[in-house]
């Protein structure tokens, strides 16, 4: 379960706390878009996490549709396409075009490797159907909670894109201002 903790210091915490998006007119537009950037990394790495569950979540049906079926090829050896045919499938959800990379894919990875032993994982003919059933379950599980926050993270993504966006519409910012300050950043970058 992906815990959001009322003050705490991690990214979700604050881009979830409910005055993380208060008095959003009040701030300046490089505050409130800093605060975007920051919300849309977490989105990054709560879509990052969720691949590498749905990536489990299908090997572990597989495993279980070999197995009803019969079929006496492994697993291991269908592993490419297992796991390419959720990549060129429909999209799912409300996955954004997103530019950045996760941030901490390795912490994701041991985590969606300590909800089941992934050493399991690694024979997954040999487990018992209980265990595979189980392990299904718990990538579900937490397939689920990493889903509900990513959709909370993009509420909040949404406010303060629509925060933006209305400075832009009323005239009290305009991409004349943005584009300077991109500038800027990058003759600071140069120079040092």
């Amino acid at each position: 379960m992906i815990e959001v903790r009322p003050g705490g210091r991690r990214r979700i915490d604050r881009v979830l706390s409910p005055e993380y998006v208060e008095g959003l007119a009040g701030l300046d537009l490089v505050e409130v878009r800093a605060r975007r950037d920051d919300a849309a990394q977490e989105e990054t790495d709560l879509s990052y996490l969720r691949r590498l569950l749905h990536g489990r979540i299908d090997i572990v049906r597989a495993e279980q549709r070999r197995r009803a079926t019969g079929e006496s090829t492994s697993v291991v050896d269908q592993l490419a396409v297992i796991l390419a045919d959720n990549a060129v499938g429909p999209a799912m959800g409300s996955g954004r075009y997103q530019t950045m990379e996760p941030s901490r894919a390795e912490a994701h990875r041991r985590h969606v490797e300590a909800l089941v032993s992934d050493a399991d994982l690694s024979d997954v003919g040999s487990l018992p159907d209980e265990r595979l059933a189980l392990a299904l379950q718990t990538y579900q599980r937490e397939e689920a909670s990493v889903s509900q926050r990513r959709r909370e993270v993009q509420k909040v993504m949404d406010l303060l894109n629509d925060e933006i966006g209305g400075r832009y519409r009323a005239g009290s910012a305009s991409v004349d201002d943005l584009l300077a300050a991109e500038r800027g950043k990058r003759s600071e970058g140069e120079s040092r």
